[in-house]
């Protein structure tokens, strides 16, 4: 059993360990890191010269502890087989805000981590400097030693860590210039990939502590349902159930297995009062985006006169549409494992939150903040559902209840029946173009549930992706109703893009198509201000072919977006036969400053990519009398292996800082598909998922 660890036992532990330490902070905004004087990571250099990263940053599969390994390898001048990373303990004193969301984690570190390797790197020379009695100026840094270059003599990092460690650090170290980076920009493999092959690698579920029980929640099938009464008496009868108590979010049981507690679970008899969200359908949440499509919302974004211009002009062009809800359906089910004592509580969780899941424990417990501590696990996906700590509170709640360690598990259907889903959304269009075919006025309606708080009546995440557009047209108006159902709604990958761009990117499609221009050309024009998204999306029309003549039954379709600031355009090649569509390639084009690790980079597109597509065909979480419809992967289905497109991935050179990249690419892929389906079949799709009666 791990026992607690504050900040200053860790502090402790590591002075008793020798070597160099090194602290700083890593916060979620690169912008906001000068304001923090907690240290939340650590550089270790050991005696026995490895070189290992403590870090809070979280790891759902995103390549992140090798990228955030590769910013500190760069500047330290360590050889890169002795690096390795771990997860800091995380209490209080450890600063806030601790959470992975909105694929910030390389951007927000991008200067801070490189200062510490190079911080660690002087402090080092300085230490063999000393040791051979010669001007620091002398000494450099290269593959775990430091060198004199006045005759060659080498000392490894290890046999000068203690040295370098009683050592003050410096501060604004210098850093490299790009042009000689070793490290950055390189691909490398990934640091987590042997350990989760082999199973050494331990993500939450994985979690197992002395006199651990586990446990299972039976909550309301409708939403904001409250429990009434229950009955456990057949419950505690299955074998291995312990016990059976009443926590906030419903009843638990609890057995000395996972499925003796599902067992005692489904022999429990409950009364529910379902309230209001009983009567709550996805036909009716329908209806209710329509009847409001009607009537003017809060103000988004407001430039020039769109109303008068399309009050006024002859060419007008009209288009809703239309997505459904979405779990996150990370391929890990949620689970947290809780022991709550009278002297500490400590969660072990894969978490996107640390901050929340450490938030819920002082809560739960009652006990002081630096007596609540955090173990990150390895995630198995995430998405922006583990950024919620709705799961962390309910094993939590158990643990206070029972006395003893608790891992509750969530099932798949407990995961997709009780998601905080990305929100269902209509969105009306009204276009008008000139005597030449070019935009001069843009409406956007936008109707969805609000999240992330309203300012001025206003989602800023319900809206994004139509309030920012980047096109050049000069009168631009965007409203917003905020509708709220009782469906709980939250981030999930992109957030407001991954909707939004489908609806915008398919809109100027129809634009290009009613003005009678090429799509790309059409985007070139409109983007001729927008330096590095056009040059994302010439790289992308180039690498494709676009013009070039395709198979018989094939067309192409284009779509771009910016969004965690990242430029990223796509071309999709498509054919549909008897009904069916097949997406057989597409073309991905990104600038995201620098690409750290372009290995990482691909394949974080390849993955938002496939994620976006399968939401595009095969994504809907229905609503039938406040209960979710779907209930595993056989109602939720995702694509295929064989199903899967050749991708192909483009980085665009840059010298910005890093961007975003988890995210990026998740936007374009819907409309690029369902613009090649237009230039295809002549058929518009404006409500997703694609179905087979579109295409028919």
């Amino acid at each position: 059993m791990t026992p607690a660890l504050d900040r200053r036992s860790f502090l402790k532990t590591s002075a008793a360990a020798g070597g160099l330490w090194v602290g700083f902070h890593l916060t979620e905004k690169a912008e906001a890191a000068a304001t923090f004087t907690k240290l939340n990571a650590f550089v270790h250099v050991g005696s026995d010269d490895s070189v290992t990263l403590f870090i809070h940053k979280n790891e759902m599969g995103q390549g992140t502890v090798t990228s955030l390994a590769m910013l500190l390898a760069e500047e330290l001048e360590c050889d890169w087989n002795k690096i390795r990373t771990e997860f800091a303990p995380i209490s209080e004193e450890y600063g806030r805000p601790q959470m992975v969301v909105g694929s910030g984690s390389i951007r927000s570190s991008w200067g801070t981590l490189r200062q510490a390797g190079a911080a660690a790197r002087e402090m080092l020379i300085t230490a063999g400097a000393q040791q051979w009695n010669v001007d620091k100026s002398q000494c450099k840094a290269a593959n775990n030693q430091v060198i004199n270059t006045a005759n060659n003599q080498k000392l490894s990092f290890g046999a000068l860590a203690d040295a370098a460690g009683k050592l003050p650090r410096p501060s604004n170290v210098p850093l490299k210039p790009a042009t000689e980076y070793q490290v950055i920009g390189k691909s490398h493999k990934r640091l987590d990939t042997p350990e989760k092959v082999d199973g050494r690698a331990t993500f939450g579920i994985d979690v197992r502590i002395p006199g651990m029980l586990h446990a299972v929640v039976a909550r309301s099938p409708v939403f904001d349902g409250k429990l009434v009464s229950f009955d456990d008496s057949k419950a505690k009868a299955v074998p291995g159930v312990r016990q059976v108590v009443k926590i906030s979010n419903g009843v638990a049981v609890v057995a000395d297995n996972t499925w003796s507690a599902i067992q005692g679970r489904n022999a429990l008899l409950i009364k529910w009062d379902e309230g209001k969200t009983a009567a709550v359908s996805s036909t009716g949440i329908t209806q209710t985006f329509l009847d409001h499509m009607t009537m003017p919302g809060a103000v988004a974004r407001k430039e020039g006169d769109a109303e008068a211009v399309l009050a006024a002009a002859e060419k007008k062009i009209e288009a809703s549409y239309e997505v459904p809800y979405l779990a996150h359906a990370p391929m890990e089910p949620l689970n947290c494992v809780a022991h709550i004592r009278p002297d500490a509580c400590e969660i072990w969780a894969s978490t996107q939150g640390p901050s929340a899941a450490h938030t819920a424990g002082v809560s739960v417990s009652g006990l002081p903040p630096n007596k609540v501590f955090v173990h990150s696990e390895y995630m198995g996906g995430g998405f922006g559902r583990r950024a919620r700590e709705d799961y962390v509170t309910e094993a939590l709640e158990v643990s206070k209840a029972t006395g003893a360690p608790i891992q509750l598990t969530w099932t798949r259907e407990d995961d997709m029946q009780n998601d905080w889903y990305r929100p269902a959304s209509h969105t009306r269009f009204v276009g008008a173009l000139d005597a030449e075919g070019w935009p001069v006025a843009l409406q956007a309606r936008i109707a969805c549930a609000p999240f992330g708080g309203l300012r001025n009546g206003v989602s800023g995440t319900g809206v994004q992706g139509v309030n920012d557009i980047a096109y050049a047209i000069p009168n631009i108006l965007v409203d917003y109703h905020a509708i709220d159902v009782g469906i709980p709604v939250s981030y999930w990958r992109s957030v407001g893009y991954s909707q939004n761009t489908f609806f915008t990117e398919s809109f100027i499609d129809e634009l290009a198509a009613a003005g009678r221009k090429d799509p790309l050309e059409f985007r070139r024009r409109l983007l001729a201000k927008q330096p590095r998204l056009l040059a994302a999306l010439n790289v992308a029309a180039e690498r494709a072919g676009w013009g070039a003549r395709l198979p018989a039954g094939r067309a192409r379709g284009v779509a771009v977006v910016n969004n965690v600031g990242s430029f990223t355009a796509q071309v999709a090649e498509v054919s549909v036969t008897g009904g069916k569509l097949r997406v057989h390639r597409v073309v991905c084009a990104v600038d995201c400053g620098q690409a750290v690790n372009p290995a990482g980079v691909e394949q974080q597109i390849q993955s938002a990519i496939v994620y976006g597509l399968s939401a595009a065909m095969k994504g809907a979480i229905t609503i039938d009398k406040g209960r979710v419809e779907q209930g595993n992967f056989n109602h939720y289905d995702v694509l295929r292996i064989d199903e899967m497109p050749v991708v192909e991935v483009h980085i665009v050179p840059s010298t910005a800082n890093p961007s975003g990249i988890g995210e990026a690419a998740v936007p374009p892929i819907a409309p690029a598909v369902t613009n090649a389906i237009f230039a295809l079949t002549g058929k518009r799709i404006r409500k997703l998922p694609i179905s087979a009666s579109d295409l028919a």
